[in-house]
């Protein structure tokens, strides 16, 4: 395996210093390595790996230097119109360093949101025109690597990808951590939401742990999961699935259950839903202001107003619970009124190491919910 300390003086001995993106699960341990050891000027972690390739063409246009930027290979569609419209050759010409983990590589086994991205992974930087190495594992065939491709941006001043596959990196702990002191984990606090759910309701859950945890929750009670629509992938977009779930079930009350890096990621959905006014709309985000389920890099969910923002949005109802008894009087106060509403409910990262995953496929998962809708 290739050592993250390696790794990274490689990369500075040749100007690097400049890192942006998104973390991924199997580059967790090289974005804490950076999180622990670059300032926090030069390692930004973005809303989505979008705002990544613009904010480090930002940062070339005023340095002339070359930046990396890191997401996993699902955010490749988020980065494909900056690398079309404002990084290609035929428009600005910017180079950049793409570090790509390969989730759902051919061969090796992944969970199914992964697999037509991993198929695709290496044609999708063929079509944009952007070289690209696998990158070795050893730190000698490594080297050669990072050689040809400052040799690439030298030449040809264009975005070179290093796809980077499972257990390329050596473990690193990060360091760095948030550390809180709030009342509830994650699993409490959805565990007193459901309680307070009937079966009637429709949930969308969003990508990560939470739908994980929803799944076992249903499991252990020996309940379906039909009223349940687990988005195991789209990071991001679970509460835009949900208002359209919305719009056409008005006698159903409709539950996105977000994450606070997934609704940062695509916050201006929070605006379409509020110009909406759809009354049976309830917006419950879980913040525990990091991406948990890929190595626990922090976002700035408890840096920002998520409350207020969801109001000037116009969300009729947003209220911020920080334990159990405002928890469940949020909850009250938000069935006994019209949305849209959210609530906002602070809690501790982390997750049982025995979480497992749905057993059911995606598609046995849309098939039950339909039924259930109709």
């Amino acid at each position: 395996m290739l050592s993250c300390l390696d790794f990274y003086n490689e990369l500075t001995h040749r100007g690097i210093n400049f890192f942006a993106g998104v973390p991924d699960s199997l580059l967790k341990d090289f974005c804490a390595y950076i999180t622990d050891n670059v300032d926090s000027k030069n390692n930004i972690i973005t809303a989505n790996e979008g705002g990544a390739i613009s904010l480090s063409s930002g940062y070339h246009l005023a340095t002339g230097k070359i930046p990396l930027v890191y997401m996993q290979n699902s955010g490749q569609g988020n980065a494909v119109n900056p690398l079309t419209s404002l990084a290609d050759p035929e428009v600005y010409k910017i180079p950049m360093i793409l570090l790509i983990g390969w989730r759902g590589e051919p061969g090796v086994h992944d969970e199914p949101q992964h697999v037509k991205q991993g198929k695709i992974t290496l044609d999708l930087l063929v079509t944009l025109g952007i070289p690209y190495s696998i990158l070795p594992q050893s730190l000698e065939e490594a080297k050669v690597c990072l050689n040809e491709m400052f040799a690439s941006l030298k030449e040809k001043g264009l975005p070179y990808a290093l796809v980077v596959r499972k257990d390329t990196f050596e473990h690193y702990e990060l360091k760095n951590k948030l550390i809180t002191n709030y009342e509830l984990g994650r699993e409490d606090a959805l565990d007193l939401v459901l309680s307070e759910l009937n079966e009637n309701d429709i949930i969308v859950s969003t990508t990560g742990m939470l739908s994980r945890e929803l799944f076992e929750y249903r499991e252990k009670r020996k309940e379906g999961h039909e009223q349940d629509f687990l988005t195991v992938g789209s990071m991001g977009h679970a509460s835009q699935i949900a208002l359209g779930i919305a719009l056409q079930k008005p006698e159903r009350q409709v539950y996105c259950f977000d994450g606070d890096g997934a609704l940062i990621m695509h916050m201006g959905a929070l605006a379409i839903t509020g110009s909406q006014q759809v009354p049976n709309f309830r917006h419950v985000v879980f913040n525990n202001g990091s991406h948990d389920s890929v190595g626990g890099q922090p976002t700035v969910g408890f840096n920002i107003d998520i409350t207020s923002i969801a109001k000037s949005c116009g969300y009729k109802i947003a209220i911020k619970a920080e334990n159990s008894e405002e928890l469940e009087r949020g909850l009250r106060f938000l069935r006994e009124n019209e949305g849209p509403s959210l609530l906002e409910i602070r809690v501790n990262k982390g997750a049982r190491k025995d979480l497992g995953r749905p057993s059911t496929t995606p598609l046995q998962n849309k098939e039950a919910f339909m039924k259930h809708l109709r």
